[in-house]
């Protein structure tokens, strides 16, 4: 029997789960039947599923059995997922931390029922409408992956030449490893002068800060980066890459570190465009992956000349700025079929999606599948 959590909501069928009840668990559970409409109601609220076979659900799904004498269960899905319903379920919800909507109060939503032939109308227009705008959505997370294929592509095909011209060697061989001295937890607070970035904020906005004194002192007498050196995550989320522009900051010691690189072999934004084809392959820890300096100094680099250098460059910094217009386009694509979607559950629920008008919304979201 499937055992569907919330996080398996997400305005879908529901034919299966990741989890599932065992036979004498499933003779002590309730059984939603299929047509069920599930929404969660704790945290994430208002995520809809429907059933297409019997299952159950944990306490954090309210569950709607539709009396099919007077709803189709497919029109109340649609209802669920409009903001129409998630207007009222959200004006429901207490609690400060996680919102929740109990069943007393999610019992009290009041969804519009008209004639089951326009219940079947309604619908017949949306799964239409639907069917072309999920296409169209298919086809541009589709063309989004193949820019991006093609930018990883073009990395990997002017780093990893070998051939005349070209120096093979390794990071380790090319600069030192190198880190802030460290800062220990009493020497910073939420405001002051030197802004002081952890693994969390790095590349972000600082929530420490640490004296102007230590930090004038540390520089001077430990390792700190130089103006343009390329800082990078070692731990979390290996290679977040982050250029120093030389103003006064501080960087956490072991999680953000640079290669103190000889500029007169590898320009640091050679290097930077570099870090981003990196196969970091770090050690696993535990809970978290992290790159230790070992793991960094083996990391194996080729490059060229200083002047092919500039030009490897010139050439990846275009065409990144090339598929960042790509992904721009793609997203606001994207956004624009999902106001599409609402547009049309606004319009079914509120009677507009009529004769002439509901064929021309059919005709607009048809058109869909060209983009």
């Amino acid at each position: 029997m499937p055992f569907v959590k919330p996080p398996e909501l997400c305005d879908c069928v529901l034919s299966s789960s990741t989890d599932n009840l065992s036979e004498l668990g499933s003779k002590e559970a309730r059984i939603l039947p299929q047509g069920s409409v599930l929404v969660s109601c704790i945290g994430n609220l208002g995520k809809t599923g429907i059933a297409k076979v019997n299952l159950t659900c944990n306490q954090q799904i309210n569950a709607i059995l539709p009396n099919k004498n007077k709803a189709m269960p497919e029109f109340i899905f649609l209802y669920c997922r409009s903001n129409l319903f998630k207007a009222q379920l959200n004006g429901l919800k207490s609690g400060t931390t996680v919102p929740i909507v109990n069943k007393t109060r999610f019992n009290s939503i009041s969804i519009p029922l008209p004639p089951l032939p326009e219940q079947e109308r309604i619908v017949a227009i949306l799964d239409e409408a639907f069917a072309a705008i999920d296409q169209a959505i298919v086809n541009t997370e589709k063309n989004l992956a193949n820019a991006k294929e093609l930018f990883d592509s073009e990395l990997n095909r002017i780093f990893s030449q070998k051939g005349e011209g070209w120096v093979e060697t390794t990071l380790g061989e090319i600069g030192r490893v190198s880190m802030c001295k460290r800062i220990l937890k009493q020497q910073t607070s939420p405001s002051g002068d030197i802004p002081f970035f952890k693994i969390g904020t790095f590349g972000k906005t600082p929530d420490a800060f640490i004296p102007k004194d230590i930090y004038e002192e540390f520089k001077e007498k430990y390792s700190f980066p130089k103006k343009g050196d390329v800082l990078i995550s070692a731990s979390g989320t290996i290679g977040r890459r982050v250029i120093y522009d030389g103003k006064p900051a501080y960087f956490q010691d072991s999680n953000i570190v640079w290669i103190d690189n000889n500029e007169e072999l590898v320009l640091n934004e050679f290097l930077f465009q570099f870090y981003g084809a990196c196969d970091w392959n770090p050690s696993k820890g535990a809970t978290i992956s992290r790159l230790y300096n070992d793991d960094l100094r083996k990391i194996e680099i080729s490059f060229p000349s200083l002047s092919e250098q500039k030009t490897q460059t010139a050439i990846i910094v275009k065409l990144r700025k090339h598929i960042e217009g790509v992904a721009e386009c793609c997203e606001t694509k994207l956004a624009a079929l999902e106001e599409l979607k609402q547009s049309l559950l606004q319009k079914a629920f509120t009677g507009e999606l009529t004769g002439k008008k509901a064929e021309q919304e059919l005709s607009h979201a048809s058109r869909t599948k060209l983009i």
